[in-house]
């Protein structure tokens, strides 16, 4: 007589389901090679956070060669990355984890907040790096907000484990305020309701692949200019973080408030934004900016035809930016240690 599978059971087996899905989406492979999971090997560096969590991070690249450290955004995988990585893992080590509860990290015990976010990046850092050895620190929308709130909690670390950052597509806050990514809102006199706000960033959205869905994507995340593979690539990555994870640190982005953590960036610090990017607008990238004059730490600021995500969409600009910055950083660190 067969035994029927208890609901537990089935419980389970979604969940599997729904895991190798997810895990699909981020290792799918495109016609353009630049997006595609990096042919090398790569080592897989045990990181444990504060409160017990275990991230995912993955070290490409020489052992012995200087270090970029990638920091993605909200409802991203260390796998965003893959334009990067495959650019510069071949004369730099490049480190990129999943940030908890994305991708392959685990959420943890801890409330989230961006100190505890702070703190993880913390522990990449002192979990990769070498004695004295520093980083060009790199981190997008989230990723962003989570470098200036590491500079803010942790301010002496900054020098002591950076040798410059980029900022790209990122906030210091004030993001229901000044998001237009809903239609009409915050575009002049009216302005978006922050309950309205909140109920669509802590919301289960999900992205099925429908051609509405992903014209709205590319038309309110990404931009219009971006399709094909790099539309795709963008989508299925977003599409694989789990719609509860999105809600939970949608609430976070809502409140999210980082204050004059970009002040105590006391490396060369570059900014990048989106001209076409609805979720943070140039406003916040001029914010910054004006902080970094103020502290001298100001290296560039760089303004690129995209969306939300300027990394991906335009990558090969954004790779240019990237590799000024660590040509710059490791040739002057050279320059001093010599």
């Amino acid at each position: 007589m067969a035994v029927l599978p208890t609901r537990a059971d089935l419980t389970q087996r979604v969940r599997d389901l729904m895991r190798a899905h997810r895990v699909d989406l981020r290792n799918r492979t495109y016609g353009n090679a630049d997006l595609n999971p990096p042919a090398g090997p790569y080592e897989v560096v045990p990181v444990t956070t504060s409160d017990g969590a275990h991230l995912r991070v993955h070290a490409y690249g020489p052992a012995d060669g200087d270090v970029i450290v990638l920091v993605h955004g909200w409802t991203c995988c260390l796998e965003y990355w893959n334009p990067q990585i495959n650019a510069f893992a071949g004369d730099y080590r490049v480190i990129a984890y999943d940030v908890r509860g994305h991708g392959e990290s685990e959420e943890g015990t801890a409330a989230l907040t961006t100190d505890q976010l702070a703190d993880d990046l913390q522990a990449v850092l002192d979990g990769t790096l070498k004695p004295g050895q520093k980083a060009v620190v790199v981190g997008h929308s989230l990723g962003g907000m989570t470098i200036q709130a590491w500079a803010g909690r942790h301010p002496g670390q900054v020098s002591e484990k950076a040798v410059a950052v980029l900022l790209s597509n990122s906030a210091p806050g004030n993001l229901i305020a000044e998001t237009t990514v809903v239609p009409f809102f915050n575009r002049g006199m009216v302005k978006l309701p922050f309950v309205i706000g909140l109920m669509g960033l802590s919301g289960r959205i999900v992205f099925p692949p429908l051609a509405p869905v992903q014209w709205l994507f590319r038309r309110q995340i990404m931009s219009l200019n971006s399709v094909g593979d790099i539309a795709e690539f963008g989508q299925n990555i977003v599409r694989s973080c789990p719609a509860a994870v999105r809600g939970r640190f949608g609430t976070l982005l809502s409140y999210l408030d980082v204050g004059r953590g970009a002040a105590n960036l006391s490396v060369p610090t570059t900014v990048v934004a989106g001209s076409l990017d609805d979720m943070t607008p140039e406003v916040h990238s001029e914010r910054i900016v004006e902080m970094l004059r103020d502290a001298g730490t100001l290296d560039g600021y760089r303004v690129l035809p995209t969306g939300h995500l300027g990394n991906v969409e335009a990558y090969r600009e954004f790779n240019e930016e990237l590799a000024r910055v660590a040509a710059k950083a490791f040739g002057a660190a050279r320059a001093v240690g010599a």
